[in-house]
């Protein structure tokens, strides 16, 4: 339970330290494809973000799809299908 705070904490730090960089260019829309294990309670801050439009006010649209198992989130991160992978430790070993 603490590793999928940690985690899941790490993964939305990493966006919000994004956000930033992203939003500085005015130019075109950044496409973030974000793929997650399944839908969680966990990833609810990231669900609250994506439907106030928070991401919108920096020029960040997040592709949000469902990978259905770890190894199919992180097959989809190595094959650069998806930037960001939501999913629990069990994948990298």
């Amino acid at each position: 339970m603490k590793k999928t705070k940690r985690l899941l904490a790490t993964v939305l730090g990493v966006l919000v330290l994004c956000l930033p960089i992203f939003g500085c260019e005015q130019s075109d829309k950044k496409v973030i494809r974000l793929s997650e294990v399944t839908h969680s309670i966990f990833y609810a801050p990231l669900y609250v973000a994506m439907n106030n439009g928070y991401f919108d006010e920096y020029g960040i649209e997040i592709k949000l799809s469902n990978g259905g198992g770890s190894n199919n989130v992180m097959t989809a991160i190595a094959s650069k299908s998806a930037d960001i992978g939501l999913m629990g430790p069990e994948a990298t070993v």
